[in-house]
């Protein structure tokens, strides 16, 4: 479980979470007009912090939005925000809109950005999920064709969140023309005869910064990879199979709907990889 740290960041000031105040007239409010992203924070610092740059910025061009800050001054009111909340753990999330306009469709010129900005704890390295893995269940992949912007406007991955929690599931992995496309708010990967396999990029995924690290790092445990599509047999099929996500590093999926993987048990690649990132935020964070 996560908590919400009390001091949040709003259109140049600090302040309490209670007294956090947007215009009801916010393009993010009205259209889901903005990109968001977050980064993981590890003894007060923020780790992933390159790859997370790489991310933010490409969401924002995408959407023709532009930050109002220089990567210094950015930076330095992330580390303010994880130094006034004293967060040792956690992550920080962010997100800019197009800012407040009357109503209308089209992408308005000349508005000022809004910048939220709030911090909370989670247990990254010592997730007790790591340990014990994850139930997954299906769900039909409804969203719209350019998932590799990380927008706010995301009712279709609650929709598919929920549907997996009625299930009793930790997490929704989406389905769309008989192929896994990701998770509601992850990365999805299987291992099959030594091979780790997860969805090409595209307009279809998230370009998940987990995902791209730890492709890395499958070859340092005798990995070969494969970008390509696979079903949900071959989910069920796998030999191991995880998500990846910002706070969440990795977690093994021990059952997929009503089908148990690797007998139920965390696999031995899977603990490898977890392992070898978990050093990666280790190290970036001395």
């Amino acid at each position: 479980m996560s908590e919400l740290k009390n001091t949040v960041f709003v259109n140049g000031e600090f302040v309490s979470a209670n007294e956090a105040k947007i215009s009801a007239f916010d393009r993010g409010f009205i259209f889901g007009d903005g990109i968001y992203e977050v980064v993981p924070v590890l003894n007060s610092k923020m780790v992933d912090k390159a790859e997370f740059w790489q991310r933010f910025e490409r969401s924002m061009s995408e959407i023709e939005l532009k930050l109002p800050y220089s990567h210094v001054e950015f930076e330095q009111i992330l580390q303010d925000i994880i130094t006034k909340n004293e967060l040792k753990e956690g992550g920080i999330y962010m997100q800019i809109t197009r800012g407040s306009a009357p109503r209308d469709f089209k992408f308005l010129s000349g508005l000022a950005p809004t910048i939220f900005i709030f911090c909370y704890e989670a247990q990254i390295i010592n997730n007790p999920l790591a340990k014990s893995g994850i139930h997954v269940a299906s769900v039909p992949d409804i969203r719209w064709k350019r998932r590799d912007i990380k927008s706010i406007s995301l009712l279709a991955q609650c929709w598919a969140k929920n549907e997996a929690a009625k299930q009793g599931a930790f997490e929704a992995i989406m389905i769309e023309n008989g192929v896994v496309s990701e998770g509601s708010s992850s990365s999805v990967f299987i291992i099959k005869d030594d091979i780790l396999i997860t969805k090409p990029l595209s307009n279809e995924i998230l370009p998940g910064i987990r995902r791209k690290n730890l492709l890395e790092f499958a070859d340092k445990i005798g990995l070969k990879t494969e970008l390509r599509d696979f079903t949900l047999d071959e989910v069920y099929e796998a030999d191991e199979a995880f998500i990846s996500a910002a706070t969440l590093i990795l977690l093994p999926i021990v059952q997929a709907d009503e089908h148990l993987i690797n007998g139920g048990q965390v696999g031995k690649h899977t603990k490898q990889l977890r392992q070898l990132y978990e050093q990666k935020f280790v190290n970036e964070s001395k």
